[in-house]
């Protein structure tokens, strides 16, 4: 009968009839036929996948209000699997083929219970053949030893779920075995109600309550729809291969499921066909945990991409975050602290201040201007070549955000990794529930396991990986554990990809004892404390994972943890980004870190990171901190637009900053401190708020790792033989900084500082060397030094066009000026009140005085060249001590007829010689032809013989100067005004 001869409806109502074998040959009378009973696929192929007895909706257990895409494939892939058992015959040809079907064929059917032909499963089972079929009436079945099944059979419960109950102990001693729709419960002498060691035993619909089921290699294992309650679980040894697909774990007394032991050289007839399903289903598709949660402000553009990095463009101006995090009181003046005084003005600041805007008094311009726009760091503030403005001279900050890797790019750039993905070994869950127990997987002594979309809620641990194991996490759901969500301990391995990891108690990853996992495109949030924990020699690489709003810090790394963080999205997080403590260290690269409430990056404590070309930006506090004992090499970043300083350091640290932009920051560019502030001194001496979390996490005493990870119940997890101290752990400092260059001194090389409050403020009472900076555009002072008990060296930077003045000195400091090129400033060039030395600068085109020297300043001020816009050039105030020689001193405008170079007329201990004054003939109309030659306009470029500016970070390419080393010896002990490690 042709299709078309009744309306489809009427047709889709008569098929509605039909069993399952007739439509599958309506399906094979020709394509209309065909394309009409897959129409059916919402009426009659969900009724016949929900009515049947031996499996249940495809989304259970852990979404079963959802339909899934094909009610008919779901019917199709059921048949398929409930078949594997059968499959162990001989490979199928000619004659075989026709005795492996008459077999199945000929097969018995027998049933057990009241009134039938047996009553007993032991009775049942010591008559069957191979291949029959025991249904088992609704009833209890209880055996007083264990029962053996010495050939291939099924066993299936007749009526709903939950009618027929095994209480029995069973031992498998054939090739395969099938058991259905049954409940096992544990008998009297026993906990474990099935055991297989060497043969395939299938489980479809079947309920464990406090059981056990024992598989070890090379038996193996399928589980379908089975539910495993009131503290039942499966324990795997040495297990080859097994699957289990949709079952509900809940609970657990212990681990729900245990893999223990490398899988055997030895492999049964079910492997192949386990791995042939394992294999239809996806191993690594593309799913959309990679997007980001909107209304992210942008990161950066120049630098560094990360290699294959989509970028995408967001429009946003400094004002857009201003309005959006309240900061405008912040950003409009820089909060000096109250013992602050900039000296003496000169005179033309004061002119600039008390006027304003509607000033009437004159003020002058360089009228006889030196060219100085070619000093050695010229070249980062040209236009790049697309005519676009540089990072450190632009007036907005960076527009351009790089996106995280997707899985799939990831997995191409890293074969181990597309390997593990691709693995189809040890034991497979997929599309699994655990729930309500003590813990999920565990997995110990070689055991591989491979977990794929399972849900994971309500336990005190999801997965535990030990002792040279193999995980493969992906596409899971890890939430709500009362401990972290997955521990990796005693070298354990594997590839955790793809999860949303959530709402844990404690940190939702958590990776010591040399545990080395790859850990990629991940979401870990919201978590009660931090989202990713490396301690204890724990490694790991952790790469384009979203880790957000997580309650501390979202990585979190100490006690010699070494971990490879790179191109991760880290941000919204309520304290730090990245928080390093506690001899930590670390290779962190090409992260985007933003919008946390404290520090982007935390170093403390022996903290020890390499932190290279990240974008750390739009925080609430500080941009980095590098605090007590902090150590670290800081390279290459973009940091801007944070609240507090972009660049926050402890004078007792020893940080490296080379070649970083640090920009648009709402208060210092970078901060130097050593102080106590009584106000807050328990969260500046390392006693944050809560301090019990950071004990948890591993700080302090790191008394979680001594004393359980979980405090709730109070676990102790140290059965795998973890120290209780970590001081064995820690390597040597030989080792640590083999491949790091020595500095005693705190070292600030080759940075850009560009539109902060004040570019570079220094209150600190150790030794600091500044060599080859760019500090330019700040709104406030380019450099400020409050306290600088011992040597401060200022060398070759170019301090520019900065909202007031170019360098002030406060008394009492000790500071070096050395070839410094200090230009266009609109207060004073240099204000120098404290002990040292200026020498070879050039400071031009300053609104106030070029250089001036007051109070009781011990200095000499040698073979300078200065040329102020109004003012003097040199002016000695006050009882200063020294000598000013060998300086050439410009005039910059005809009108200007204060002193070139002034000195109190009472000061008898300054020194005065061999000063050249050059001015210009007013009756002469011609500019006079003053340039800066012999040398060239200051800073010098220059850089270390044999090393090119290719060599240099790609986020910056200045010049770097010879570095110089002093001792220091640190007792000072403080904290960021905003800024601690959680």
């Amino acid at each position: 009968m042709e299709v078309g001869s009744l309306p489809v409806e009427l047709w889709r109502v008569i098929l509605a009839y039909l069993p399952l074998p007739d439509l599958g040959r309506c399906c094979q009378v020709c394509r209309a036929w065909r394309e009409l009973i897959l129409s059916l696929d919402n009426t009659r192929w969900r009724q016949l996948c929900l009515g049947c007895p031996e499996c249940r909706h495809p989304n259970w257990p852990s979404q079963p209000h959802l339909e899934p895409p094909s009610w008919r494939e779901a019917l199709k892939q059921h048949a398929l699997a409930t078949r594997t058992w059968t499959q162990n015959g001989p490979e199928l040809q000619s004659s075989a083929c026709l005795l492996f079907f008459r077999r199945r064929k000929d097969r018995r059917v027998w049933h057990v219970g009241p009134g039938c032909e047996f009553e007993t499963l032991r009775g049942a089972l010591g008559v069957v053949g191979p291949y029959d079929r025991v249904v088992l009436h609704p009833g209890v079945y209880e055996e007083q030893a264990e029962v053996a099944l010495k050939v291939p059979v099924e066993l299936v419960g007749l009526g709903r779920l939950g009618e027929v109950a095994l209480l029995v102990c069973m031992e498998q001693q054939c090739p395969t075995a099938r058991l259905c729709n049954l409940v096992f419960m544990p008998p009297w002498f026993s906990t474990v109600v099935y055991k297989t060691s060497w043969g395939h035993v299938q489980l479809d619909n079947c309920n464990f309550e406090g059981a056990q089921l024992q598989v070890r290699g090379p038996g193996t294992c399928q589980a379908r729809f089975c539910s495993f309650s009131q503290g039942s679980s499966a324990h795997l040894l040495g297990v080859v291969l097994s699957l289990f697909d949709s079952c509900d774990f809940s609970g657990s007394d212990t681990a729900s499921v245990t893999v223990e032991g490398p899988p055997v050289s030895e492999r049964n007839w079910a492997c192949k066909h386990l791995a042939a399903l394992a294999r239809t289903f996806p191993s690594c598709g593309l799913s959309e945990h990679n997007s980001s949660p909107k209304g992210h402000p942008a990161a950066s553009t120049g630098g560094h991409q990360p290699p294959g990095a989509n970028v995408k463009k967001e429009s946003i101006t400094i004002d857009d975050w201003k309005r959006r995090t309240g900061v405008d009181g912040v950003c409009q003046r820089t909060v000096i602290e109250d013992g602050w005084s900039d000296g003496e003005r000169s005179e033309g600041e004061e002119n600039r201040d008390e006027g304003g805007a509607n000033n009437t008094k004159k003020h002058f311009t360089l009228e006889y201007k030196i060219p100085c726009d070619h000093h050695g760091l010229s070249h980062l503030l040209n236009p790049q070549p697309d005519g676009s403005l540089p990072l450190s001279s632009s007036p907005d900050p960076p527009s351009m955000i790089p996106d995280p890797l997707t899985l799939q790019q990831e997995l191409d750039r890293d074969p181990e990794a597309h390997m593990l993905a691709a693995s189809t070994l040890g034991c497979i869950l997929r599309r699994c529930l655990f729930r309500d127990g003590k813990g999920g997987v565990h997995l110990s002594n070689y055991g591989q396991a491979r977990l794929e979309e399972n849900v994971f809620r309500g336990l005190n641990y999801a997965v535990r990986c030990i002792q040279n194991s193999t995980i493969v996490m992906l596409r899971n759901e890890v939430c709500e554990c009362r401990a972290s969500g997955v521990f990796l301990r005693l070298s354990a391995q594997g590839l955790i990809a793809e999860n949303n990891i959530h709402s844990n108690g404690e940190a939702g990853l958590d990776i010591r004892k040399g545990a080395n996992p790859t850990i990629v495109c991940n979401k870990i949030h919201s978590g009660l404390r931090s989202g990713v924990v490396v301690l204890g020699n724990g490694k790991g690489s952790i790469r384009s994972n979203q880790i957000y709003n997580n309650k501390e810090a979202g990585v979190y790394i100490l006690f010699s943890g070494n971990p490879v963080v790179s191109g991760n999205h880290i941000f919204q997080g309520q304290a730090a980004g990245i928080a390093i403590n506690e001899n930590g260290r670390g290779m962190i690269t090409e992260n985007v870190i933003r919008e946390n409430q404290w520090g982007g990056v935390d170093i403390r404590r022996g903290g020890d990171p390499i932190l290279r070309n990240n974008y750390i930006c739009y925080g609430y506090s500080d941009g980095v901190v590098v605090g007590e004992r902090g150590r670290g090499l800081i390279e290459g970043n973009q940091v801007f637009c944070n609240k507090g300083c972009g660049v926050w350091v402890m004078s007792s640290s020893l940080p490296q900053l080379l070649s970083n932009y640090i920009i648009h920051n709402c208060m210092y560019g970078l901060a130097v401190f050593c102080r106590k502030d009584p106000e807050n001194i328990e969260v500046r001496d390392g006693n944050w708020p809560g301090q019990e979390g950071i004990a948890g996490e591993g700080g302090g005493a790191d008394r979680r790792g001594v004393e359980g990870e979980g405090r709730e119940g109070q676990e102790n997890f140290n059965e795998e033989g973890e120290l209780f101290a970590w001081d064995s752990d820690l390597d040597s400092e030989d080792e640590r900084h083999s491949a790091r260059r020595s500095i005693s001194v705190a070292l600030v090389e080759s940075n850009c500082m560009s539109y902060n409050g004040v570019g570079l403020y220094v209150k600190s009472t150790e030794a600091l060397n500044v060599f080859a900076n760019l500090i330019n555009c700040n709104r406030g002072l380019g450099i400020a030094v409050l306290q600088s008990s011992q040597l401060t060296r200022l060398a070759t930077n170019c301090i520019l066009e900065n909202g007031r003045g170019g360098v002030a000195v406060e008394k009492d400091c000790r500071v070096e000026l050395r070839g410094n090129g200090i230009y266009e400033n609109s207060g004073y060039g240099v204000s120098f009140s404290g002990n040292g030395q200026i020498v070879e600068n050039d400071v031009v085109g300053n609104r106030g005085c070029g250089i001036q020297v007051c109070g009781s300043a011990d200095i000499k001020v040698m073979r300078n060249r200065v040329q102020p816009s109004q003012g003097c050039g040199i002016a000695v105030l006050g009882p200063v001590k020294g000598v000013v020689h060998d300086n050439i001193l410009f005039q910059g405008h005809r009108d200007n007829r204060k002193a070139l170079l002034h000195m109190d007329p009472g000061n008898e201990s300054c020194v005065l010689r061999n000063n050249s004054i050059l001015r210009h003939d007013d009756s002469c109309t011609s500019v006079p032809p003053w340039v800066m030659e012999n040398p060239p306009p200051r800073p010098l470029a220059s850089s270390p013989a044999g090393l090119s500016s290719s060599q240099y970070p790609s986020g910056l390419g200045i010049s770097v100067t010879t570095r110089i080393g002093a001792t220091v010896e640190s007792g000072c002990h403080s904290g960021s005004m905003f800024c601690s490690i959680l």
